[in-house]
């Protein structure tokens, strides 16, 4: 699970089994919400040993409260 921040001062929430790969999609243009938003930074990359647990908390971060707490407690 990671979280990006734009050149438009925006995240991006996401969640990966391979980080060196998809950051490599993000910087080249290849998914849809960052490729008009570059360069790109990583804001915090946390692993999960449950993948699971690791797509419920994306999900979490994608939702109000979830945004929420992500501004006042990861970024």
């Amino acid at each position: 699970m990671y979280i990006l921040k734009c050149n438009d001062g925006t995240h991006y929430v996401g969640c990966t089994g391979d980080f060196e790969e998809r950051i490599i999609q993000h910087t080249k243009g290849y998914v849809q919400y960052t490729k008009t938003r570059l360069p790109v930074k990583t804001v915090i990359k946390i692993e999960f040993f449950d993948k699971y647990k690791a797509y419920q908390f994306e999900k979490y971060l994608k939702s109000g409260s979830g945004r929420a707490f992500m501004y006042k407690r990861l970024i």
